[in-house]
């Protein structure tokens, strides 16, 4: 195999592909990038057994072939070569890479030994525009769980009907969006990695081209501007979204979603590094009263809003609460409370599709 390329188009392409390589495996392949020259391209191909990305680059290319290469240690080492002309060629001693009058050569794995991945699924398919799934991806994924004491719960669930709804939840708050579909083959469920969604959402763009979602057999590609990205999907039984939110409720404030933003960061600033990043709530009158108490000092701050329903005091995590007014778009936000230890719901004020719900926290002060 020998192939030459423009050193910032292959850096970009192998830090994309990296992020599919295994971290700790006993396999040492799967930590690998498998690169195949052929035509008029390099193909780039990483996998650690759930999530796969490849990416194909133009390349002036002198001998077709195939091999394995250490994924991170030629991702950091091409990462310095952006502003070269580069030649990669397979030798007897590895990988080698050329540029001006220098070379470096890497140790290599065949391409046989790689995993064979099946990059041509298609048994149901929906048209988005880009724009509007990464605007879903942004608005749920980060109330993915963190952990594995449930693994399911790391992933998103996804449900393709007249339009896509994404449900997600950690066990302390919820995320619950929709987005319009252009068009689809047929209605479908699926649970899909976060770090997959994460993943897809940076190959997307922000204008209103078009992009296809296939899934099949516990498995989803997306494939966008010579990028593909393929993933197992989860199996299990998902947590059913009407069981935890709740329709009826005891006090609603109306309120700017800025303003309310601006108070809770200047109360956060308090209580950096506290377990639970609690504020609280004084909810009354036409006013919402934010407060913050720590070791460090204490804050106080009210906001103007339009109440209705019974007087409250409640507490909650501020980094939960954040997270779900920058995912908001309108200029006014709804919060809707049951009491101080039922958890509570954040929408838009007009456009309520959406929604996010927070479990208060129970505070000792």
């Amino acid at each position: 195999m020998k192939f030459v390329c423009d050193g910032l188009t292959l850096a970009e392409a192998v830090l994309k592909v990296s992020k599919a390589c295994a971290v700790r495996t006993t396999a040492p392949v799967m930590e690998c990038i498998k690169l195949e020259a052929f035509g008029e391209e390099v193909v780039l191909l990483a996998t650690d057994g759930e999530l796969a990305i490849s990416k194909s680059v133009k390349a002036e290319i002198f001998e077709e072939g195939a091999v394995c290469v250490p994924g991170k240690l030629f991702a950091d080492y091409i990462g310095k070569l952006t502003e070269e002309q580069i030649s990669v060629s397979t030798a007897e001693k590895g990988l080698e890479i050329r540029y001006k009058d220098a070379a470096s050569c890497l140790q290599t794995i065949p391409a046989e030994e790689f995993p064979r991945l099946n990059l041509e699924i298609g048994e149901n398919s929906a048209v988005m525009k880009q724009s509007e799934l990464r605007r879903i991806i942004a608005r749920t994924v980060f109330c993915c769980a963190q952990d594995d004491s449930r693994p399911i719960l790391k992933g998103c669930l996804l449900e393709f009907r007249d339009r896509l709804t994404a449900f997600a939840l950690d066990g302390y708050r919820l995320a619950l969006a929709d987005a319009d579909i252009v068009s689809k083959s047929g209605e479908t469920t699926v649970i899909c990695p976060a770090r997959t969604l994460t993943e897809i959402s940076r190959m997307l763009t922000e204008d209103d081209g078009e992009i296809t979602i296939f899934t099949e057999g516990g498995m989803l590609l997306v494939r966008s501007d010579g990028m593909t990205i393929l993933s197992r999907l989860y199996n299990g039984e998902f947590i059913k979204r009407e069981n935890v939110i709740p329709t009826r409720f005891s006090t609603v404030a109306t309120l700017s979603r800025d303003e309310l933003a601006s108070a809770v960061e200047r109360a956060a600033i308090l209580i950096r590094g506290d377990k639970n990043n609690l504020i609280t709530f004084d909810i009354g009158g036409d006013r919402v009263k934010i407060s913050s108490l720590s070791d460090l000092g204490n804050m106080a701050e009210s906001v103007t809003a339009s109440i209705e329903g019974v007087d409250l005091n409640i507490s909650m995590n501020a980094k939960y609460l954040l997270d779900a007014l920058k995912a908001l778009e309108e200029e006014k936000v709804t919060l809707s409370f049951n009491g101080p230890i039922s958890p509570f719901i954040l929408q838009n004020a007009e456009k309520k599709e959406g929604l996010y719900l927070i479990l208060p926290v129970r505070n000792a002060q």
